[in-house]
């Protein structure tokens, strides 16, 4: 069902646009001040990829399929193929609606107030697919039906969906993250979970984890759990067990325990078995490949996927450190440390995670280096993808966390947000120097 795998992603990042967008119209309203550019890379997302792309590919597929196997599903597919016919002309309206607001032709209230009552519709939308669509396409689609479906969805040939289509929309969410306004922060607040057909959104559980170095236990029952579009923080000093975590969680350390990733239970698989299943890390270190290439280095990353998708996953991550670009050819030993690091995260991406280990990616580097670092993990969170940073500069990995777990001498002493943390006074003697 990679088909439901791609619509719901693509729900995702729907969702924290809608919620970005409502703070923005909370500051706009607040200040009385229009932020047309926003606002536009938000209507050009809608419009290049929902409506003209991912729309289209449900009705002509997911929906016709499931109309034909599932009559009870019948008026739910007439409410939203209708709302997917009007949605261009909606859209039109909030543009209309926009240029005025810009000139002062319109108050900015009336601006928001059209916009929210889009948003809200839009969230209603996803809400009745994710709970109520895609359990019935589950239980009534064929095995055949499903083929059909995943064939158009992964067609890297077709002009509206295909590799191409797929690098244009991803540079249109990327605009619309650069030109999120810093104090919100595109997916920096929670704002509520996007709903989901089995009522859980874990991504990982962790449970009693343990390890050891012949007769020294390093980590003592560890755990912990990690959600969908979260970044956990492990904030700990040095050999308080984060690395030594990280490895268990990667497969390259042995552990006993239990690992249950994406409903999965992992405990038992290699650390190539786990990649494969979306855990990819970034290792304490950098440990690049000095004598190859950036490129080749990049290339390594990918080796568990389709070879089709990687010309355009190298584009990507190039756009993301146009560092590594420049210097594509030449060996990657020859990188400076902060350009190093930018290496390591981009290998660690071109695996295609669903959740990325980052671990000490501010070690050795200079402060301006270590802020830049922290601005890609605040880019990836943005995108809504689900980290895990373990990090000694606690008071930067808490700032930018969701939750965050202190670790002291293996074992877990302290969890809470990541605001909570930095204002625990156990937390601050010990780590942010308060």
């Amino acid at each position: 069902m990679e088909a439901l795998r791609i619509i719901k992603d693509e729900h995702r990042k729907l969702w924290r646009i809608a919620i970005t967008v409502d703070q923005v119209l909370d500051d706009m309203q607040a200040e009385g001040k229009v932020d047309g550019a926003f606002l536009g890379s938000v209507f050009d997302y809608f419009e290049q990829f929902v409506d003209d792309c991912h729309h289209p590919k449900e009705d002509d597929y997911l929906f016709r399929l499931l109309r034909q196997r599932s009559p009870e599903a019948a008026a739910l597919l007439d409410r939203l193929e209708a709302e997917h016919r009007d949605a261009p002309a909606n859209l039109k309206g909030l543009r209309n609606k926009l240029a005025l607001a810009e000139s002062g032709r319109l108050p900015v209230s009336d601006l928001a107030e059209a916009l929210r009552g889009y948003l809200a519709g839009l969230k209603e939308h996803v809400r009745i697919e994710e709970k109520e669509i895609f359990p019935l396409a589950a239980a009534a689609l064929t095995a055949a039906d499903w083929q059909e479906i995943d064939t158009a969805f992964l067609n890297n040939a077709d002009p509206a969906f295909g590799t191409q289509a797929q690098a244009g929309f991803r540079e249109l969410f990327h605009r619309v993250a650069s030109l999120a306004p810093e104090s919100v922060g595109l997916g920096a607040h929670s704002g509520g979970a996007l709903p989901s057909a089995t009522g859980g959104e874990v991504l990982l559980k962790v449970e009693g984890l343990e390890s050891s170095y012949g007769r020294i236990k390093a980590l003592k029952g560890i755990s912990i759990e990690v959600r969908r579009g979260e970044t956990v923080a492990l904030v700990g000093a040095n050999g308080a067990g984060k690395t030594t975590f990280l490895r268990s969680l990667s497969g390259v350390q042995p552990m006993s325990g239990r690992i249950t990733f994406d409903g999965e239970d992992i405990s038992k698989l290699r650390a190539d078995m786990r990649m494969r299943r979306g855990i990819c890390q970034s290792p304490e270190g950098r440990q690049v490949f000095g004598p190859l290439s950036i490129e080749d280095n990049l290339r390594l990353g990918a080796y568990t996927q389709p070879k089709a998708q990687v010309e355009g996953d190298l584009e990507k991550i190039y756009a993301m450190f146009p560092i590594l670009k420049e210097k594509r050819k030449l060996p990657a030993g020859t990188l400076s440390g902060g350009q190093q690091q930018m290496l390591a995260i981009g290998r660690a991406l071109m695996g295609r995670p669903k959740l990325l280990l980052l671990d000490e990616p501010s070690m050795g580097l200079a402060p301006l280096l270590v802020e830049e670092v922290f601005n890609v993990v605040k880019a990836l969170k943005a995108q809504g993808m689900s980290i895990i940073l373990a990090e000694q500069n606690a008071f930067s990995a808490l700032a930018i966390a969701d939750r965050g777990y202190v670790l002291e001498t293996g074992s877990v002493t302290l969890t809470g947000t990541g605001r909570e943390l930095i204002e625990d006074e156990q937390v601050r003697a010990a780590y942010l120097g308060m």
